[in-house]
């Protein structure tokens, strides 16, 4: 996969929340404001001053006045992938953004789904490679910063963003055509970290690729919440998570009764939670303990970021209740995608990849495709033509 974006940098995190209503009070709040008032609640960076001269994102119909004189109404949020399986809300404005990425957004949208390789820790257990149909954040729980590699490098599941020449190179190997979303499914199962990055062995068997591309479809349609199959992930009768205590308004910690499988968020408790949920982690950290302390981390007094709910609100709750069936359900095939080794696949070295002429894959590749079908405002309501 040739192309591939640095994570998005914000630069400011009140412009991230996992519901709607706390976005829009903080916009409305910033609105409201004036002066030397308004400028320190933006929280200026290098990249952005309520006086920087913006874009518009691709595909995005927001404000391009500078943020000294906005006073318009709060943009419509967006989802985004904030972090390994933690989706939260965006306010869409290249105004707020110091590094938006345009490029990836203007190929987002269905089918599109984005690979995102996770920063290198060493011995920590987890995939190394994550896919969300969500535009993601990008960024590793360790700190480590990764690559974001779309599958398509067009609008509407266009061009597939992958070397020229390798599915045709597997088409013949495996003696039936291969295409992008079976080689995203076996990049899923099968990659392994690396101080370099992902490594992807490529099977000589083709009972072995199979048998990593049905099991990488199962983790792809878990790891999107359903995205492949349009059906939400689900435990089996009896061993579905419920809340059997409920959460208090504002809980300060998470921990986990082994004995009981209960999580519990002070005197709230949810069960079953399988130990396989729990101990689920990436780049070295625990995604269940991540979730809880990006909505109860405390936040500087005065500031945007502490405009927030009064109380934990109950769509967190059901939130936390699906997370912990995605977890689960991942932690049970942990096994499965482990057997995936290279040395189990018997792979193909990057010298058969060559003589094919497969790699390296031309220049052009490694960069954004042109993308010409979306109107895009300029600083102060200009339009660029082409």
């Amino acid at each position: 996969m040739p192309w591939s974006v640095a994570p998005l940098r914000f630069g400011r995190s009140w412009i991230v929340a996992p519901d709607a209503r706390t976005l829009r009070s903080r916009w409305d709040r910033l609105v409201a404001a004036e002066g030397a008032e308004r400028e320190a609640l933006f929280r200026p960076s290098r990249a952005r001053t309520p006086a920087s001269a913006v874009v518009a994102l691709p595909g995005r119909r927001t404000g391009t006045v500078r943020w000294a004189r906005e006073s318009g109404p709060c943009p419509e949020p967006v989802r985004i992938a904030c972090g390994p399986f933690d989706e939260q809300l965006l306010l869409p404005d290249h105004r707020l953004i110091d590094h938006a990425r345009p490029e990836l957004w203007r190929v987002a949208g269905e089918p599109q789904l984005f690979a995102v390789e996770q920063g290198y820790v060493p011995g920590a257990a987890g995939p190394a490679l994550l896919v969300t149909a969500a535009l993601p954040e990008g960024r590793s729980p360790g700190g480590r910063p990764g690559r974001i590699r779309p599958l398509f490098r067009r609008p509407g599941g266009l061009e597939p963003n992958l070397a020229p020449g390798l599915l045709g190179f597997l088409g013949e190997r495996y003696e039936h055509e291969v295409d992008a979303l079976e080689w995203l499914a076996w990049t899923v199962a099968a990659a392994r970290p690396s101080p370099a990055g992902c490594r992807v062995p490529i099977p000589e068997d083709p009972e072995v690729w199979a048998a990593g591309v049905a099991l990488g479809r199962d983790l792809v349609d878990l790891q999107t919440r359903g995205a492949l199959t349009g059906t939400k992930p689900r435990l089996p009768g009896g061993r579905r998570p419920y809340v059997r205590a409920a959460v208090p308004p504002r809980p300060e910690a998470m921990t986990y009764d082994a004995a009981e499988e209960a999580l519990c968020l002070d005197e709230g408790r949810i069960s079953p939670v399988p130990a396989e949920a729990w101990e689920f982690g990436v780049g070295g950290a625990r995604i269940l303990e991540q979730w809880f302390a990006h909505r109860t981390a405390p936040a500087e007094p005065g500031s945007l970021d502490a405009i927030g709910p009064a109380a934990w609100p109950q769509e967190w709750t059901s939130e936390l209740l699906d997370l912990v069936t995605v977890l689960a359900l991942l932690g049970a095939r942990e096994p499965e995608r482990a057997a995936f080794t290279p040395e189990a696949a018997g792979s193909t070295g990057r010298a058969h990849l060559r003589a094919a002429g497969v790699l390296p894959p031309p220049a052009g590749s490694r960069r954004p495709a042109s993308v010409l079908d979306h109107q895009e405002e300029g600083p102060e309501g200009q339009f660029m033509l082409l």
